[in-house]
């Protein structure tokens, strides 16, 4: 793996936001969540999609805090626009897990 700088990291935005909205999205070709997600006043509220239905249902994302990258292109999803790109790692069998701080924070933060 290349090393980047620490201007490189600074570059990728990556804050902390509360699910606000969840439903399925069954049009995607593999099983996903579509999420709609308040980072704030800064940032506003914005949608992704996700492929973390081994672990999560819509309605238990609902009030879960999430760590998302807020800063890169919009990108169609099939016929939905994912605004944010959620992070996760994959568990033993290669299903998402979100990631997400350990305590509860104020939506918008940024990763330091």
């Amino acid at each position: 793996m290349a090393e980047i700088s620490f201007d490189d990291f600074l570059k990728v935005d990556v804050r902390v936001g509360r699910v606000v909205r969840a439903e399925p999205f069954p049009e995607a070709r593999k099983p996903a969540i579509k999420m709609w997600i308040d980072f704030g006043p800064e940032i506003g509220e914005k949608k992704t999609s996700a492929q973390v239905t081994v672990h999560y249902s819509p309605e238990g994302l609902v009030g879960q805090q999430v760590m998302a990258v807020v800063n890169f292109p919009a990108r169609q999803i099939g016929p939905f626009m994912s605004e944010v790109l959620v992070l996760g790692f994959p568990d033993a069998d290669g299903a998402i897990v979100l990631a997400a701080p350990s305590l509860d924070v104020p939506v918008g933060g940024r990763l330091h």
